[in-house]
């Protein structure tokens, strides 16, 4: 997994928006554990909405 925050983010967010449709479809496909990339991207203030399928500014 990538480790540093900022780049996760960007990864992530763009995974999320072109290829998909959750985080758990996302962290499945790429072995990624759900609570590593979401503590991850909290310690930067970022929160995933489940409803727009990304992370966001807390």
């Amino acid at each position: 997994m990538i480790r540093d925050p900022f780049l996760l983010l960007s990864v992530v967010n763009t995974a999320l928006r072109d290829k998909y449709s959750s985080l758990e479809d996302y962290c499945l496909s790429e072995d990624a554990n759900k609570d590593d990339v979401e503590n991850l991207l909290l310690s930067i203030g970022y929160v995933y909405d489940e409803e727009d399928n990304c992370f966001k500014r807390k």
